[in-house]
């Protein structure tokens, strides 16, 4: 790099002042964004483009991950490397396509190359693989596909408010899932998988020992509520989400479970009398009218002495960088919904019925947003 700015030293002292002044203005920038993050201990690497163009192509990579976990290479490598032509023929890939797809994800972690074409799965890689702890293969798939299409109209949203996925999907996003099974089989196990992973933030941070009874408001496919229950032997519990949901739900659910299933809208009303409501997910999803929708329909259905638990992103006010941020962005697209800072969260229980008691930490980026009926 030292050569590099010798030389473009010289070539701007041999131009005119004014030329020089000018061309140092152009050039400075390229400096910062370019030279600066040349790669170190590598001669043979390349330097890397400027962070804003890694920024503006990095769909590029999460169509590569995407990709992989639809073909299944993570399950496939899962028992010791393959050679490329191998896995090609297992996903009915084109052989040298693959070949760059696989050497483009091993640059990212997901893979290692080794000798002769073949490939073994890195350590990152293991959360493409299917039904293993920490798994993200379903999440992966459903941002890859509804999620990518939704958000490639991003600009809809932003100049209009509304949600991209009705516009490029002709629907909403519930009522598509409801109407192609495909798509709705990865969301509802991408949700799945996030809530498997969530349990143990939730289990960590909140003490269900005096609960006798919780319902999971939109709770899927009811792997939250089962791993919760299973630390809590007495503790009985109610999944209440849409028929479909609950369909696919009971199909896999172990015989002899204490985890009861109810089907129903949340928008008409909830099951009643349970000490505990908790909506994992639920409130980001919707504007601030359907929100209170759900939240007053908990309201009438739970005690005096009952609890809502809410278990989302707080968005911070003095931290831009933070995830939650992004979040934001994709809810708006894909459903119309926000992420919401503590005041937010505080105006709107307020507005619903309920009194907020406290907001719990968790070992995940969601925080528990604990209320009590006013």
């Amino acid at each position: 790099m030292v050569r590099e700015l010798l030389r473009l030293g010289r070539l701007l002292l041999r131009r005119p002042g004014a030329q020089r002044k000018t061309a140092w203005a152009d050039i400075k920038p390229l400096l910062h964004d370019r030279f600066a993050h040349r790669p170190t201990g590598n001669r043979d690497g390349n330097p890397t483009p400027p962070v804003l163009f890694q920024m503006a192509s990095g769909f590029w990579l999460a169509q590569a991950v995407y990709v992989a976990a639809k073909l299944g290479l993570a399950d496939l490598l899962a028992n010791g490397p393959m050679s490329c032509r191998r896995l090609a023929q297992a996903t009915g890939s084109h052989p040298g396509s693959l070949m760059r797809l696989m050497q483009a994800l091993s640059g990212a972690g997901i893979f290692s190359p080794l000798a002769d074409d073949h490939f073994a799965l890195a350590s990152l890689g293991q959360g493409l693989r299917s039904g293993v702890p920490g798994s993200l293969k379903n999440m992966a798939m459903t941002l890859g596909e509804i999620h990518y299409q939704a958000c490639g109209s991003l600009l809809y949203s932003i100049q209009t408010g509304g949600p991209a996925f009705s516009t490029v999907f002709g629907v909403s996003l519930f009522d598509y899932l409801t109407e192609h099974a495909q798509d709705a089989g990865a969301f509802n196990g991408g949700m799945a998988e996030l809530s498997a992973m969530l349990a143990y933030a939730v289990l960590t941070a909140y003490d269900f020992s005096h609960v006798g009874s919780i319902i999971d408001v939109g709770g899927g496919e009811g792997e939250l509520l089962n791993k919760i229950l299973a630390f809590y032997p007495a503790l009985r519990g109610t999944v209440f989400d849409l028929p479909s949901t609950i369909e696919r739900a009971q199909a896999r659910t172990v015989a002899g479970t204490r985890c009861v299933y109810a089907t129903g809208n949340f928008f008409d009303s909830v099951p009643e009398s349970a000490d505990v409501y908790l909506l994992s997910g639920i409130v980001h999803d919707w504007d601030d009218d359907c929100a209170l929708r759900i939240l007053r329909n908990c309201r009438r259905a739970m005690a005096q002495d009952g609890k809502l638990l809410l278990l989302e992103m707080v968005v911070p006010l003095t931290n831009p960088r933070d995830f939650s941020h992004l979040l934001d962005l994709n809810v708006m697209v894909m459903n119309g919904g926000r992420e919401r800072t503590r005041a937010e969260f505080r105006v709107l229980l307020d507005a619903a019925g309920y009194k907020m008691s406290r907001i719990i930490s968790t070992l995940a980026p969601q925080s528990l947003i604990e209320a009590t009926p006013k």
